[in-house]
């Protein structure tokens, strides 16, 4: 479907576009051609331009993304999925340098419109892998960056290639929470709170 054709899927009772579920960054240029047609059709209405994202896009691309969430409206969220290397790269593959180098881009960006938030961070407390720790060192990072970017601990469900895990449980949320409060940051929260395990 061209960007075109999938940007008048958009009708006036749309107020936002988020690409998630799957990175959207693969698709970036297909999805930058469709959020800019969308949001010239939606001239004078609200339309956001939101992203979910692991962070791995190259920089000319992350600015076009951050200049079109910043004028809609929209934000940003990175899933900061670790932040020693050696994990990042058993969990994914590959390393989180340049995560952790765009998020640094963007928090500079964030200036420009504090509400709502452009920029947004989240953390999925794997057990085994994920742990205090862990949060420690990612949350002292976004500390560095603005005390008050949001921060989103997220419960971990078994599924996929790691079903043989358990479910975070509600310990090692709380202390992840803690730990994350106590590196400075004033917008911390635990999501996924119906996964928790006792």
């Amino acid at each position: 479907m061209s960007a075109a054709k999938l940007a008048d899927c958009v009708d006036d009772k749309t107020a936002c576009i988020c690409y998630f579920g799957g990175d959207p960054t693969p698709q970036l240029p297909h999805a930058i051609a469709t959020s800019r047609i969308a949001l010239e059709q939606a001239y004078g209405r609200i339309l956001r331009i939101c992203w979910e994202t692991n962070g791995s896009m190259s920089l000319p691309l992350l600015k076009q993304m951050a200049r079109l969430s910043m004028k809609s409206g929209g934000c940003i969220k990175f899933d900061l999925k670790a932040w020693s290397k050696e994990l990042h790269i058993a969990l994914t593959g590959v390393s989180n340098e340049r995560t952790l180098e765009n998020f640094r881009y963007l928090a500079t960006l964030r200036f420009q419109r504090q509400n709502p938030p452009f920029l947004i961070a989240s953390t999925l407390l794997v057990p085994g892998y994920i742990d205090v720790e862990e949060v420690r060192s990612l949350a002292k990072f976004i500390a560095s960056l603005g005390q008050d970017i949001p921060y989103a601990l997220l419960a971990f469900h078994p599924h996929f290639y790691m079903s043989d895990l358990p479910t975070t449980s509600r310990q090692q949320a709380l202390a992840c929470l803690k730990t994350a409060e106590e590196q400075g940051l004033t917008n911390v929260r635990l999501g996924n709170l119906h996964l928790l395990m006792e």
